[in-house]
């Protein structure tokens, strides 16, 4: 194991300089430039899609740049791999584990030695020990990774990082996965590091994070770095200022309201869903959550990630355990399981297209009746109707341009924007009466996000009421008629879409993070 490098403040330990980067369909940054210096917090904050992780990724090897050039001391470099990343002093930490469960700490440091040389177990505890004395942290080295916590594990690969002569330690959404005390814990282990002369870059999309944590704060918005903050800047100004000003960066400033909204008047329908005192638990409880939404109306629900919103529609969807009210066509669904709550008209589009959405393994044409097993017209007396499942897939695919070679193909294999298609397919058609959207564009490119779109637009033109949670207050304004903002669980204001709408936004989601 190398031991951490000395640094120096005479320079920034990694730069940016005009990085970009482009995929099928999408520039995930564009002409990125960024200093990061020993002995500070950076903070790249921004929300989902703002390009943060392909950031994280050419900075660890596993991307290369397609313009602009990473610098090292000031010397331009081409990151081939993590290892070759680890070996300049760039150490990274991800959001999920990369340690394996089944084995020790101690074994986990020693994989990707010499395979030829058995590995020095008693020298690579002791170095476990000395370094998590430096830093302040107590890990023992015999202990078997699954009986750890989220935080002992992410603590563990802090310090594998280290050992490995890190001088910038990427931390990658490193609180997402942590109770409050364990970010607490985290932040905590931030300062001493950085006192001793570390760089680190803290990816986040959580404003609270960004100000507590950091000494230096850079925006990203659709890959663009927006706008920075730097230590005298965050120093000389309130939090309530700073906030406000992060806010205006990430989201869009106030000249930008003046086009209004871009959905066009009309006359709305009878209220569908009525929600009252819906309160659940979670990593971030619901708290007393009251809303309506009327037939052909849109209700966007805004709010920087992490503050409720995947409480609240697993909530009303019936995944998870709440109290209150959940009305539909004025009858009380709240006690109804999922199925009878499909079955009432009440749809959810998840965000988690793969995990919770679909069977990866499965066929196209099975995703299509994951919640309709058992039912006519697919089934009769339990006995399945090939024909019948043919011909709705076959419907599907071709009403909602699905690209799939067909449908037995198994839906892991499609791409992102095909997979939200299938997704969208199952809960648009039917006896679908209120949709629950969340975060639907999510990971698409541009031509699957404009599709995505025109679906919500189309089902509240058919008078259904939707219900559209999205971290992208621009997809908000352009699709919603009113806009609630969602903050630690609890709704803080609902506004009327118009062409005041961004600044009000602005200002409830900066209350509530004052608050």
């Amino acid at each position: 194991m190398q031991a951490p490098q000395e640094v120096t403040a005479a320079g920034p330990v990694v730069g940016l300089r005009g990085v970009t980067k482009r995929f099928p369909g999408v520039v995930a940054n564009k002409d990125v430039t960024v200093d990061i210096w020993p002995g500070e917090v950076h903070v790249l904050l921004g929300e989902n899609g703002a390009g943060k992780s392909t950031l994280v990724g050419m900075l660890s090897g596993l991307q290369q740049p397609d313009e602009g050039r990473i610098e090292i001391d000031g010397a331009p470099v081409t990151v081939t791999s993590p290892r070759h990343a680890l070996s300049m002093g760039i150490g990274t930490v991800f959001q999920h584990s990369m340690l394996v469960p089944s084995l020790t700490v101690v074994d986990n440091f020693a994989l990707g030695g010499p395979w030829w040389k058995r590995p020095d177990r008693g020298g690579i505890a002791v170095q476990i020990h000395e370094t998590a004395r430096r830093v302040g942290l107590r890990v023992d080295p015999n202990a078997l990774v699954s009986t750890l916590s989220l935080g002992e594990r992410q603590q563990v690969e802090i310090l594998r990082a280290l050992m490995r002569g890190s001088r910038c330690l990427i931390l990658d959404e490193a609180t997402a996965m942590l109770t409050p005390h364990e970010a607490v814990a985290l932040g905590e282990l931030m300062r001493r590091l950085v006192a001793q002369g570390l760089a680190i870059i803290f990816i986040t999309h959580k404003l609270n994070e960004a100000l507590a944590y950091g000494d230096r704060i850079s925006i990203l918005r659709l890959g663009r770095n927006v706008g920075a903050m730097t230590p005298d800047d965050l120093r000389a100004a309130t939090d309530a200022e700073n906030t406000a000003r992060i806010i205006a960066l990430m989201f869009g400033t106030s000249t930008q309201a003046a086009a209004g909204p871009s959905r066009t008047a009309r006359d709305l329908g009878d209220e569908v869903l009525r929600v009252e005192g819906l309160t659940s638990a979670g990593r971030v409880p619901v708290k007393d959550i009251s809303l309506s939404v009327r037939a052909g109306e849109i209700l966007g629900i805004a709010g920087i990630d992490g503050n409720g919103q995947k409480e609240l529609a697993e909530a009303l969807a019936g995944q998870t355990p709440a109290a209150g009210s959940v009305r539909l066509n004025g009858v009380e669904i709240g006690a109804l399981p999922v199925g009878r709550r499909r079955a009432a008209g009440l749809r959810y589009v998840t965000d988690d297209r793969l995990g919770e959405g679909t069977v990866a393994a499965f066929p196209v044409a099975t995703n299509f009746l994951l919640k309709d097993i058992g039912a006519a017209p697919f089934w009769q007396k339990g006995v399945e109707k090939p024909q019948a499942i043919l011909a709705q897939a076959e419907r599907h695919i071709r009403d909602f341009d699905i690209r799939t070679p067909g449908t037995q193909t198994p839906v892991g294999k499609l791409s992102g924007g095909n997979i939200q298609k299938v997704l969208l397919a199952r809960e648009l058609t039917g006896a679908a009466e209120a949709v629950i959207f969340a975060k639907p564009t999510y990971g698409l490119d541009v031509q699957n996000i404009r599709a995505t779109r025109q679906r919500i637009r189309e089902a509240a033109d058919a008078g259904k009421a939707v219900l559209l949670i999205s971290t992208d207050l621009d997809e908000l304004l352009e699709l919603s008629d009113r806009i609630a903002v969602i903050d630690r669980g609890t709704i803080r204001g609902t506004v009327t879409n118009d062409a005041a709408a961004r600044d009000a936004v602005g200002r409830l989601m900066s209350a509530g993070a004052d608050a």
